[in-house]
């Protein structure tokens, strides 16, 4: 065969691979991609939203506000598609803001552009079917946030097929363990540990996306159309719930429990939380909702209700859910399954050997039983406490702690008294502003009225205004400075005052050794790495997972002695 038709063969089969991969991309397309659901566009997109001064919006009787102290407070009356159309008119610009951040954190998490790519269609290939297992009406609620949506993330996806996604982060997010994006304490008192012998419940919602997330939170307060009012802690473009209590004096919040890495979509678990507190006034109630739908990662669900004056755990994997209530006036939740049909699995009994979750849920413990009748001030102390057991210090930041300080918000609940205190920004150390659903939902709220009761704050933590938080603050900055001067290969001679007064920064955190020790091995200077190496073994350590990184370190640095 002559050059010719060599190349014409050639380029015979360069046309039917470049066609065949055009074919799979037009099939790969046409299987992920999920239409917006049916709903009639024209009532609600022409509503208007209305500024009265700064940061305070309304539409028609919906309305946001931004409170003295920084946080935002939402009211939404409507349907399902008006409730998500009002949500994003009213927070256009958090529900924008909300994703360019998580966006950015996604890329610091992972700043690797071609895995990125692969891990946006591993995703969207997974949740292909998402439209089959997230009700109509929370589809319709989604859609009308996402005409809010910024133009600027479609290279990710069409607006309503993010913001749907969107919506199994928290879910991903837990599956993906090593990346330590959510480890949550939750804990209840009853009967005889309450002061006044009512229901007390607190948690802290530690789903570390960094402070930028965290910053502007959302109080939610929802009249929709069908089922319960409630107020949720969220943020703009959610609808789904991780923390939350309904008129009926049901609370809902959300701990994650060790899961495998799903291979489908199911639900969300924040949209069955949702569902639950829209739709459940009792904890029966609740857990049958639960068992209606299918998770894609493994849930505990605390449950505390008024009407039934208890509080339970909904344990719930992708293929199984238990009930867990361990009598008595005491109950505790970390990131472990408690119940009978879990707690000797094998993922549990992992993630108890190897996770911070079993130390935290023991530690938990410890504080409660310091205060033999508990009310909202011991527990925001709980909530607050940065040490290990014994009181010991082990690090601000250690995952350990109850503390971790990563938390997005802070919540307790009186369901008896439809009573919530929800920290301000940073983390549980903010005041605890309190609502009362009662007068919420007993009036139609205006604009012009204070939301939040000033006469029951909880004052914020003196460690804010303390000499420590600002050395925590420049400690996280120090080390992003120093682990990107390693990654990025710049690290030269190193200036030993420089690494002594970082470590001062933080001196019992078992992390700040292990990042000396890294600026030390890559300097080429292999003593001292070894030295931060081993004091860095020698403090708490979280996680085996994180020993084992600095087990491999340690072994690097004294192979490269000559």
């Amino acid at each position: 065969m002559n050059s010719s038709g060599k190349r014409y063969r050639f380029l015979k089969w360069l046309a039917a691979i470049l066609a065949g991969l055009a074919l799979l991309a037009i099939l790969f397309r046409k299987a992920v991609m999920l239409d917006p659901p049916p709903v009639e566009l024209a009532p609600a997109i022409e509503l208007e939203r209305i500024s009265h001064g700064e940061d305070r919006f309304t539409c028609e009787e919906s309305w946001l506000k931004k409170n003295r102290y920084g946080l935002w407070e939402m009211y939404l009356v409507g349907s399902d598609f008006e409730l998500g159309v009002k949500h994003g008119k009213l927070a256009m610009e958090l529900v924008q803001y909300q994703e360019e951040v998580f966006v950015e954190q996604i890329r610091q998490l992972i700043p690797s552009e071609n895995y990125l790519k692969f891990l946006k269609f591993v995703v969207v290939w997974m949740n292909r079917k998402m439209d089959k297992h997230v009700p109509l009406e929370y589809q319709r609620e989604i859609y009308g946030v996402s005409l809010a949506a910024s133009a600027d993330f479609r290279f990710i996806g069409p607006d309503y097929l993010r913001f749907l996604n969107y919506h199994a982060a928290h879910d991903i997010g837990h599956a993906l363990q090593n990346m330590n994006l959510v480890a949550c304490t939750a804990f209840g008192v009853n009967g005889e540990r309450s002061e006044d012998g009512h229901l007390l419940v607190g948690r802290n919602f530690d789903f570390s996306m960094g402070d930028d997330f965290a910053r502007n939170k959302i109080v939610a307060f929802y009249a929709p159309e069908k089922g319960y009012r409630f107020a949720s802690v969220t943020w703009g473009g959610m609808i789904g719930v991780v923390s939350g209590m309904n008129e009926r004096g049901l609370a809902v919040t959300l701990n994650a429990a060790k899961s495998g890495m799903p291979t489908s979509s199911k639900t969300p678990t924040s949209i069955l939380a949702r569902r639950i507190l829209q739709y459940a006034g009792t904890i029966d109630e609740a857990y049958a909702i639960a068992g209606e739908s299918e998770t894609f990662v493994a849930e505990s669900f605390l449950i505390s209700s008024a009407r039934d004056h208890r509080t339970v755990v909904i344990e719930k994997s992708p293929d199984k859910m238990d009930m867990y209530d361990p009598g008595g006036d005491v109950i505790i939740l970390t990131n472990h399954f408690q119940g009978d049909l879990f707690k000797d699995s094998e993922l549990t009994i992992q993630n108890k050997r190897e996770g911070a979750s079993l130390y935290r849920w023991e530690r938990t413990r410890e504080l409660l039983g310091k205060t033999e009748k508990h009310d909202v001030h011991s527990f925001a102390r709980i909530l607050r406490d940065r040490n290990g057991k014994g009181d010991q210090p082990i690090g601000m930041g250690n995952e350990r702690a109850v503390n971790q300080l990563v938390a997005h918000h802070s919540i307790i609940f009186k369901p008896d008294q439809l009573k919530m205190w929800v920290s301000i920004y940073p983390y549980s150390l903010g005041t605890y502003l309190c609502y009362d659903l009662n007068r919420v939902f007993a009036d139609t709220m205006e604009l012009k009225k204070e939301v939040y009761l000033p006469g029951e704050s909880i004052p914020e933590d003196p460690f804010l205004n303390a000499e420590g938080f600002g050395l925590f603050k420049t400690y996280e900055r120090e080390t992003v400075r120093l682990k990107r001067l390693v990654e990025e290969g710049k690290v030269e001679r190193v200036d030993t005052a420089m690494i002594n007064a970082y470590l001062a920064l933080n001196p019992h955190y078992y992390y700040p050794y292990f990042v000396a020790g890294e600026y030390y091995r890559f300097a080429d200077d292999p003593i001292p790495a070894i030295r931060m190496y081993r004091a860095s073994l020698e403090r708490e350590i979280p996680r085996v997972v994180d020993r084992e990184v600095v087990e491999e370190a340690l072994t690097k640095a004294k192979h490269s002695i000559k």
